[in-house]
């Protein structure tokens, strides 16, 4: 997954947002599944990925007005 610039994500409307969260949820659930399983050793990746879905969840809190 390719690290997402929050001013690439500012561009993206509350919809597409709140689906690039879920599909990093998923995408983190996956790689869970997969370094328990043995698969990765680079657990580094979860918190990557953690990373950008703080960033699309701080854009969608912007977006709805959270910051007043």
């Amino acid at each position: 997954m390719r690290r997402s610039k929050a001013t690439e994500l500012r561009g993206l409307s509350e919809i597409d947002l709140n689906a690039k969260a879920k599909e990093i949820n998923e995408d983190i659930f996956k790689t869970r599944m997969q370094i328990a399983t043995g698969g990765i050793t680079n657990k580094h990746e979860i918190l990557n990925k953690r990373r950008v879905l703080a960033r699309v969840k701080t854009i969608l809190n912007e977006k709805r007005g959270g910051n007043k």
